[in-house]
């Protein structure tokens, strides 16, 4: 049995006596060399046993180490005693003694990348073999004895002690000429840096390697001397060293057969990678030139062999950012050279992983020009080369994954410490002036255009050749103008639409960055951009809502000063507070917290008001004043808070305080709001600022309107003497002018005070003052209708306040509503209003005598005679009718607007009568006022969303109508409605009406089940979309509805189709004259459309988990799966039902078609061609029974697929009418600095024309080069 001590004995043994003698000493004892190796060699053999035990692999590791002394020696060879295999064996014995517990754990750890999950080759018989071999190497694993602390020391000190014996040989016998067990020891000591954590850091310098700890320390001090002239050429040990240190940088399990495995990134892991690449800079910077190239070799298969994890990514970029700055500025360029192709792989990792790398190197120090000795690469160094050449240039990319990517890291350059990388992103988004250089180059450009093409006798080379002419004049006109065309705003532009990318990703990314240019005033705030800012907030994904709203609060406080940041920031987190997801609510809740209600100090007359507090009032002021709107949201946000018991006695005492100062109307809102959910308030207080309100003659509209609720909200704490007091008070109040808001607020305090538990004295009360109320404005009003003279001498806004005050008062006491009231109100709107019994009901206002009242009082009175109409019934039924022609045949704007709402609240109070005034309604959809057409849109909806009215007879489609209306805030408006609010609530209401939709919109009324609810002969002109001119807006309806359908669906409404048009048209039930060719066309045009495909069928598997990152890839593996034999079923019952339901209606309507030579049957073939591509193979077993219809078909499919050839052969065509790459194609435009899309169009030409051989294309070089 061999122990550490023997073995070391030997070893100052070895050192003491002269080497010569050991042989001799051998022989003189007897001892044969050849034994002592087999000797050696069966201890090795032993302890390599899975199941062998501690003191075997002790063994087996000190004759490992024993023989690699022993071949260290001088005559060694001589004496036979080196073995290729055994030095091989005895190197790689501390695998196979060290226990595999960890190696078990590591081998746990292992993941597999996404390059090995996308392609699995076929397993043949040799890899189920390996297979099985593995299987029981595992078996024989899990039967190895365990190992205590001691034991495992012991272990650790024998394979120290062979690692030491190697490193040894090393020093001694070289391996040049035996590159197997160069490459070997290389993989060994490669394994050897992850069999223990490494702690601190490794000194690479070291010259003694005794003196070394650590074995992942003496594994690379192993490395240092394979790099050494004595092993080999260096050049190609720096190949294997660095071969083997890239999967340690990358964290991958590279064996020798197959594909690399991806590691978990463990602290030890991630330890080892670090000093990997530090021994890497250690060995470019001792070896300088030699190990350059190989550099450059190292970062190329980085970059290569990245995998699309984000945090590998991350660990890889900051290792490419290590390395590079190693390289001087000549290497480092032609790297940066190489990125840039690099940039532009047809790899998508690669694309994203080019973008990480820019951020890195963007983080080092700006290389100087002057230092890098090509001039050709100097301007590969600038930081702003990275940043508009590498990273903006992926915004355009063909995958989301890296457009949003790079925008992100376009937001992060900003922050950036280089002011070169700053300057280089205003760069791309100034609007300022031309520069000097861009100048000059318009002016060099121009001298060139009017020598070549006005002035061509000056001009030294003369074209005579029209197309060259052509082209050079348009290329010419293009560089001076280009210029002047501002890059900076179509980047802003394409920035803002990623904001509104259908992508999730990119519409994040693309917020941070638009919110990084805002804050660091890279562009100015404007309305619009902050708009679609604020928009994002209520984003359909939740994600994106998140992201808006913590862009809108770094924004803010980047920017609290800024009217239009605050006003943004309101807009978008207030209507939050009501968002469907919680997470979105409790975000929206936490902002408004944290900077409004957090920053509410108590006010004294010494203190100075800090930022934030400063902040907190402008915005209160913002909701006070400007952003009325978003009332209902911010109550809504209190209401939650008050269940939370957020708001103290402190708080409500430090609100209070604040109600005598400058920002006293955001002070009272908040009072507004809080003081309902407050057991104790200061009353005192609340009724000296009511009683400063009363006395004060400059009254704030907003300011009374929240003192007045303040009030209303009090009254029940209130004793009685103060109630009359207040009563008395608002009384005095309605009865002087006061705005119309003002008078709402007063008559809803006013009822508060009245109110008691008690309804008869409630009502009591409110018919004593609300009757008073009711009488002053009835006398008023008979003062000005029925005196002489009482129009001319009119108030305008004193009439209107009497009508509105008449309005609010007559919904608190019906009972003091007289018949005199009601045609008083008449006699506003006409000056015929005591005829009105005696003529029909249809009769509309506009059609009595006009009277002098301007239009706002009409308007007006309309809303007036609405709330009598709501106090009863019969008022109603009356003056439907009225309301409803009044819609038809009236001029004035306001009115019919008011008419619109006045009627729909009447559907809500009287359902069954209202109900069949429906069709009046919606008949404003085509109103000539966009103003009704947005109102009646909105009104509908709620009337839909509540129920109160039914998808009836035209409803559908005139909201369908409303979708392409011409305004598009109206026609977004719409899309939201459906799609929002009212889809959710009728899941089948898109595919129920899809195929009547054909008929009404073309005005067919043929068929006998379709489009035949009763409509006039206006409302069908008004709301047709026949004819060639509203085809696409027909279409884009069909599109719509399309897109959001489920396959179960499209599937069904496929069927009906076949059933209820084209067999209609085959078996000559529908008659095939004009408008019946429409029909059946435009049928054939639908089906035809990609929008009808099963998205099971059409969508691929294996493209929706390309875009994706590999974090997302593997949660959807499962998935895709699924999706892939889903697909399969699908499709099988697809063309199932195509085979036995369509084909044989296809094939007749083909042959009526033929008989009576009608132009469908260009819209058939149509409908095939696009149907069979799916089949391209079965087209004859499809249509057996029509051979000639399967020929023609084949035939249409061969041409599409000839056409599709020749337009991929003339995109690629050159100058010289040959065909190349796309890679060519771009350096070629690299030659001669022509600009692509003029290449594209030259290389649409015919091939004749661009056959201008190789003396025209000096005809660029001189023109792009001038003398």
């Amino acid at each position: 049995m061999l122990t550490n001590r023997p073995v070391r004995r030997f070893v100052k043994f070895v050192e003491c006596i002269n080497t010569l003698s050991i042989w001799a000493l051998l022989g003189e004892n007897g001892v044969s060399v050849k034994s002592l190796v087999a000797v050696l060699s069966f201890f090795v053999l032993s302890g390599q046993s899975k199941t062998a035990t501690v003191q075997q692999r002790v063994s087996g590791l000190h004759a490992a180490s024993l023989y690699l002394l022993l071949l260290g020696l001088p005559g060694s060879i001589a004496n036979k005693v080196f073995h290729e295999v055994f030095l091989d064996t005895c190197s790689n014995m501390t695998f196979h003694c060290w226990p595999q517990d960890s190696g078990k754990k590591r081998k746990k750890e292992v993941m597999k990348s996404s390059q090995a999950e996308n392609k699995r080759p076929k397993r043949h018989r040799k890899d189920c073999q390996e297979v099985d071999m593995d299987e029981a190497e595992e078996d024989e694993e899990e039967g190895e004895p365990h190992f205590t602390g001691q034991d495992l020391a012991n272990i650790r000190a024998a394979v120290v002690l062979l690692v030491q014996s190697l490193l040894r040989l090393l020093q001694t016998l070289p391996l040049k000429g035996r590159p197997q067990s160069a490459n070997n020891c290389t993989q060994i000591f490669s394994k050897l840096l992850y069999l223990e954590p490494v702690t601190g850091e490794l000194d690479f310098t070291a010259e003694d390697f005794t003196k070394l700890r650590s074995v992942p320390a003496m594994a690379f001090y192993g490395l240092q001397l394979l790099c050494s002239p004595k092993h080999g050429d260096q050049k190609e040990s720096l190949r294997r060293v660095f071969h083997r240190l890239l999967y340690v940088i990358l964290m991958m399990n590279k064996g020798n057969r197959g594909k690399p495995t991806v590691l978990i990134p463990s602290q030890a892991n991630l330890a080892i990678r670090k000093q990997a690449i530090h021994f890497v800079c250690h060995i470019v910077a001792t070896l300088n030139e030699l190990a350059r190239p190989f550099l450059q070799i190292l970062l190329q298969h980085i970059c290569f062999q990245m995998v699309e994890k984000s945090e590998f990514r991350s660990h890889g970029a900051q290792a490419v950012g290590l390395l590079t700055a190693q390289m001087g500025s000549t290497d480092y360029a032609g790297f940066i050279k190489w990125l840039y192709n690099y940039s532009r792989h047809s790899k998508m990792v690669c694309r994203l992983f080019s973008v990480d790398v820019v951020m890195v190197l963007l983080e080092q120090p700006e290389r100087r020009p002057e230092d890098c000795q090509d001039s050709e690469l100097v301007h590969f160094l600038p930081h702003k080369f990275l940043i508009q050449n590498l990273l903006f240039a992926r915004r355009n990319d063909e995958s989301p994954i890296v457009q949003g990517h790079a925008f992100a890291c376009l937001a992060q350059c900003l922050e950036l410490p280089s002011l070169n990388a700053t300057r280089a992103v205003h760069a791309l988004f100034s609007t300022s002036e031309l520069t000097h250089t861009q100048n000059l180059s318009a002016t060099k450009h121009l001298r060139l255009w009017r020598s070549v093409v006005l002035k061509p006798q000056t001009a030294k080379v003369r074209y005579t050749n029209p197309l060259v002419l052509t082209v050079l004049s348009f290329w010419l006109m293009s560089c001076l103008f280009s210029p002047i065309l501002c890059p900076a705003k179509e980047n802003l532009a394409l920035l803002l639409r990623r904001v509104q990318d259908p992508k999730t990703n990119v519409r994040k990314s693309a917020l941070q960055a638009l919110v990084s240019l805002l804050k660091h005033n890279v562009i100015l705030n404007s309305s619009e951009t902050l708009s679609l800012l604020s928009e994002r907030c209520r984003d359909p994904a939740v994600s994106v809502k998140k992201k808006a709203l913590q862009c809108v609060g770094e924004l803010l406080y980047a920017k609290p000063d800024s009217r239009l940041v605050q006003r943004a920031w309101l807009q978008g987190v207030v209507p939050a507070v009501v968002d469907s997801e919680n997470s979105v609510q409790e975000k929206a809740l936490e902002a408004l917290d944290q900077v409004l209600l957090s920053q509410v100090k108590l006010h004294s007359a010494g203190h100075h008001l800090d930022a934030a507090q400063t902040l907190t009032w402008d915005l209160l002021d913002l909701l006070c004043h400007e952003c009325h709107n978003l009332s209902q949201y911010f109550s809504r946000a209190f209401t939650i808070w008050s269940k939370l018991n957020r708001f103290t006695p402190t708080f409500i005492s430090n609100l209070i305080s604040h109600t005598e100062t400058d920002h006293a109307g955001g002070a009272w809102l908040l009072l507004s709001k809080v003081v309902a959910s407050s057991p104790k308030l200061p009353y005192g207080k609340i009724l000296e600022a009511w009683d400063n309100m009363v006395s004060s003659e400059d009254r704030n509209v907003t300011t009374c309107c929240h003192i007045l609720s303040v009030m209303g909200d009090i009254a029940a704490h209130l004793n009685e003497d103060t109630k009359d007091r207040i009563i008395n008070d608002l009384m005095s109040l309605l009865k002087t002018t006061l705005s119309l808001e003002v008078i709402s607020a007063a008559m809803e305090t006013l009822y508060q005070l009245g109110h008691s538990e008690d309804i008869k004295q409630t009502q009591a009360f409110l018919n004593q003052y609300c009757g008073e109320l009711v009488s002053i404005c009835e006398a008023y009003l008979a003062s000005i209708i029925l005196c002489e003279n009482g129009v001319r001498s009119l108030n305008e806004e004193l009439m209107i306040k009497h009508l509105h005050t008449l309005g609010v008062a007559s919904l608190h006491c019906p009972a003091k509503i007289s018949k005199r009231t009601v045609l008083l109100v008449e006699s506003v709107l006409t000056t015929n209003s005591d005829k009105l019994e005696e003529l029909p009901p249809s009769l509309p206002l506009s059609q009595f005598t006009t009277n002098c009242f301007p239009t706002r009082v009409r308007a007006h009175g309309v809303i007036t005679l609405g709330k009598l109409c709501l106090q009863r019934e019969e008022l109603g039924q009356k003056y439907l009718p009225v309301f409803a022609r009044e819609l038809e045949v009236g001029t004035e704007v306001a009115v019919r607007n008011n008419v619109v709402v006045i009627m729909c609240d009447l559907c809500v109070r009287y359902t069954n009568t209202g109900d069949h005034y429906i069709p009046n309604i919606s008949a404003c959809l085509r109103d000539s006022q966009p103003v009704i057409r947005e109102q009646t849109l909105i009104m509908l909806t709620n009337l839909l969303q509540e129920e109160f009215v039914k998808w009836k007879g035209s409803l559908f489609f005139r909201f369908m109508v409303a979708l392409v209306d011409p305004v598009p805030a109206i026609s977004s408006l719409c899309e939201y409605c459906l799609l929002h609010l009212l889809l959710k609530k009728n899941p089948e209401m898109f595919s129920q009406h899809f195929i009547e939709c054909i008929f009404h919109f073309n005005s067919y009324s043929k068929h006998k089940s379709y489009n035949k609810f009763p409509q006039s002969d206006k409302e069908k002109v008004q709301f047709s979309l026949k004819g060639s001119a509203n085809r696409e807006k027909r279409f884009r309806i069909y599109r719509f509805l399309l897109e959001h359908f489920t396959d179960v669906q499209r599937f069904n409404v496929m069927s009906k189709i076949n059933q209820s048009v084209l067999a209609c048209f085959a078996d000559e039930e529908l008659p095939l004259d004009e408008d019946g060719t429409e029909i059946l066309s435009e049928t054939f045009s639908v089906l035809s459309l990609k929008e009808m495909k099963l998205q099971a069928v059409s969508s691929t598997a294996a493209g929706s988990v390309g875009d994706e990152p590999e974090e997302e890839n593997m949660a959807t593996v499962a998935k895709a799966v699924l999706e892939a034999a889903q697909k399969k079923v699908v499709s099988q019952i697809q063309k199932k039902a195509f085979i036995e339901n369509t084909v044989p209606l296809i094939i007749s309507l083909k042959n009526l078609l033929e008989q009576k030579r009608s132009p469908v049957l260009r819209e058939l073939m149509a409908y095939l061609k696009v149907k069979m591509q799916d089949y391209r193979t079965e087209v004859k077993e499809f249509f057996s029974g029509d051979e000639q219809l399967a020929a023609e078909v084949e035939f249409a499919l061969k041409m599409t697929e000839n056409e599709q050839k020749m337009e991929e052969k003339m995109g690629h065509c050159s100058l010289t009418g040959e065909t190349q790459t796309p890679n060519t194609q771009v350096k070629t435009l690299e030659l001669f600095q022509i600009p692509s899309h003029y290449y594209v169009a030259v290389g649409k030409l015919s091939k004749c024309q661009l056959e201008l051989g190789e003396k025209k294309h000096n005809i660029y070089r001189e023109i792009t080069c001038p003398q």
